[in-house]
């Protein structure tokens, strides 16, 4: 009888055109999606004298240096930003493959619109080049980032060589509480575990507590998992998974439909199925977080003081916290609480979907914010949903900017940008030193936390808004 099988060793095996004897695989890949930092990919496709092996299977969308404020070529005032949107665009129209421009109501971020799309599936592999791949595991597949090469090899073979990871599952326990999301959960799990945790590991999430989160709340903690030094996260796909992609676009239809459903319920781990490490994780214990430093393992629940840095044992996380704390200009045992914010993001391939959306204005709606707040929707069609249920009226009547969808302050390579010395309050997922600007301070939290900061101009257990409601 053979061995029991995880949903990765599924998946892999199908996968896995021919194995060399130093252990790496050639891996056949399903989709490929690009943004419109990828022209270095098409640079060396072309200078190898070769075209795009599977264009049916390879997606294009600008988000990186698309820009928020203006949906047209023209309108962009960026010329370096606008060079690389028309390159994709033309890369796209060379090669033959789907291109999702500005003024394509499709167009967003590639980990948001992969899903929405029906683009992403359970079963298949994934690449795009960039690191937070990891996001599609939430459906159910294999997917991670790849670099410029390695990215042109696919193009021009729909395959990659990979060294196959070992396997860890985090079981989240208990149940979650009022409040809770999947920003909360990956922050949690960073903050228990350390963000070099999962180095050379892939990771599947389990328990009733990811059973219990929705499918944005998955997406966000795969999304996450980069964060926790994997390059790879998995969930296995059910009923909720299933009809989230059903009757999007490039799902299969009719029979196919039937098929693929019966194909992916056979996916998840099977019991008694090993894997090299195993993490728990009570979900009971946990709270809205927030990061108080400049990793996402610098998380704490929004109630707790931050840490003196003179409790922690190991001499490299000391010197660490000390360097993170002068950065951030704050204290131990401060209440971040007590820490007022300059400006508040709620956006970015990990918090941009439509239940982000809706939560955010669950805490917004007939409030002002005392801060500059800014929204940009993780897609066009997003943004177009939002609108159809009014929520973009809450935000703005609130006195946020409500904006296009695109990387936006997540990345800064559009113009969004905090100001020197500028603490945020951000939906984003990372916190290192000048990511949204030089010298600048972000906080990350989830998008209920970002609105909850937004109207009171400081971090603020969001829990304490909504229970007087």
């Amino acid at each position: 009888m053979a061995a029991p099988k995880t949903i990765f060793e599924k998946i892999w095996e199908a996968h896995e055109v021919v194995k060399r004897d130093d252990g790496q695989s050639l891996l056949y890949v399903d989709r490929h999606i690009l943004h419109d930092g990828s022209f270095h990919a098409f640079g060396m496709l072309r200078d190898s004298s070769r075209t795009v092996r599977q264009p049916d299977q390879t997606f294009g969308t600008p988000d990186h240096y698309a820009s928020t404020t203006e949906r047209t070529l023209s309108e962009m005032t960026d010329l370096e930003a606008r060079e690389k949107v028309e390159l994709l665009a033309a890369n796209a129209n060379e090669f033959g493959i789907h291109h999702f421009g500005l003024e394509d109501i499709r167009m967003g971020i590639v980990h948001v619109i992969g899903p929405e799309l029906g683009i992403t599936q359970p079963g298949i592999l994934l690449c795009c080049g960039d690191s937070h791949t990891s996001t599609h595991g939430a459906m159910g597949c294999i997917s991670f980032g790849i670099g410029a090469s390695e990215a042109s090899h696919v193009l021009a073979t729909q395959s990659i060589w990979q060294r196959k990871p070992k396997l860890m599952r985090v079981t989240v326990t208990g149940q979650l509480g009022f409040g809770v999301t999947g920003k909360d959960v990956a922050l949690a799990l960073i903050a228990q575990e350390s963000a070099a945790c999962g180095v050379g590991y892939a990771i599947e999430y389990a328990g009733p507590c990811i059973s219990q989160l929705d499918i944005e709340g998955r997406l966000t903690l795969s999304n996450m998992t980069i964060e926790a030094g994997s390059r790879i996260g998995l969930i296995a796909p059910d009923d909720k998974t299933i009809k989230f992609l059903e009757g999007s676009e490039f799902a299969p239809k009719g029979r196919k439909w039937e098929l693929a459903v019966e194909a992916w319920k056979d996916l998840p781990t099977e019991e008694g199925a090993e894997f090299d490490k195993e993490v728990i994780l009570n979900g009971s214990t946990i709270a809205p977080m927030i990061t108080w430093g400049t990793s996402p393992q610098h998380a704490i629940r929004i109630t707790e003081p931050i840490p003196d840095p003179e409790a922690e044992p190991d001499n490299e996380k000391r010197e660490a916290m000390k360097r993170a704390l002068t950065y951030t200009g704050l204290e131990p045992g401060q209440l971040m609480t007590d820490v007022s914010v300059d400006r508040v993001f709620i956006g970015s391939c990990t918090n941009s979907r439509i239940q982000d959306l809706r939560l955010a204005a669950e805490v917004v709606k007939g409030q002002k914010v005392k801060v500059w707040s800014m929204i940009s929707p993780g897609s066009g069609k997003i943004r177009q949903q939002a609108e159809a249920e009014g929520l973009d009226r809450i935000f703005t009547d609130a006195g946020f900017d409500w904006r296009h969808s695109g990387c936006s302050m997540c990345v800064g390579l559009n113009g969004d940008l905090l100001n020197k010395g500028e603490r945020s309050a951000s939906t984003s997922n990372r916190n290192f030193e000048g990511r949204q600007g030089p010298e600048t301070r972000t906080h990350l939290v989830s998008p209920a936390m970002a609105a909850a900061a937004a109207v009171t101009g400081k971090f603020t257990d969001v829990r304490t808004l909504m229970e007087r409601r």
